[in-house]
């Protein structure tokens, strides 16, 4: 199909989902991404996940987690290769994602493990808990200055300082894959498009006049 008449399709489209998303409050986005927590919790106790319920919500706290990493690294490559604009969204998907980071650790630590030296020693002896608190680590400065005084005040350092979500997110599907039993597709999937979609960040133009330098 020629560009121009793909275009001609497209653009119509993007730029109808793109006032549609204006349109939306921010607490709306925050509400729609809060809402499956207290939702699983409750499964939890009644039963709903099954006879492990705290590996299942520990399990489930991580995977979304996981899914709004992917969510908000692929908001830049969205906008540049589509049009589709989600940045009025990339804060309340990196707050809400750490908030299912914390509650997926806070699983693990209160319900699963429940002592300081039990915590410890699953850090110390298990790698993918090593790789998980890592990410997490990373994680906690990018949570801390996701507000309005902190950009002011950083300035082009707020900048930087956020790209540690580009390792976390690595981390954070390395962490799935070593916790995954046997071979699966799933934690593989979700590191393939984490890779594919900071590849796409890339100034690929800049690389090619380095190359030719």
């Amino acid at each position: 199909m020629p560009a121009w008449i793909w275009s001609s399709i497209t653009d119509p489209m993007i730029g109808t989902a793109n006032r549609g998303l204006r349109a939306i409050p921010v607490w709306i986005a925050y509400l729609l991404l809060l809402l499956p927590a207290p939702v699983l919790f409750y499964m939890g106790l009644t039963g709903g996940l099954g006879v492990e319920p705290i590996e299942a919500l520990e399990h489930e706290y991580g995977e979304l987690a996981l899914k709004l990493v992917v969510l908000g690294l692929a908001v830049t490559p969205l906008r540049r290769w589509t049009g589709l604009n989600l940045m009025k969204f990339r804060r309340t998907i990196g707050v809400v994602t750490f908030v299912y980071v914390v509650l997926h650790l806070l699983v693990w630590m209160v319900l699963d493990m429940q002592t300081l030296d039990a915590i410890w020693a699953d850090i110390l002896k298990r790698p993918y808990i090593t790789v998980g608190m890592t990410a997490f680590v990373l994680l906690v400065p990018l949570a801390v200055t996701s507000n309005n005084i902190s950009v002011r005040k950083l300035g082009p350092r707020w900048r930087v300082l956020h790209r540690l979500v580009y390792p976390a997110a690595i981390l954070g599907a390395l962490h799935y894959i070593l916790l995954a039993r046997g071979f699966q597709i799933e934690p593989l999937v979700y590191m393939g498009v984490i890779l594919v979609l900071l590849a796409l960040r890339l100034n690929f133009g800049r690389f090619r006049d380095l190359v030719r330098q």
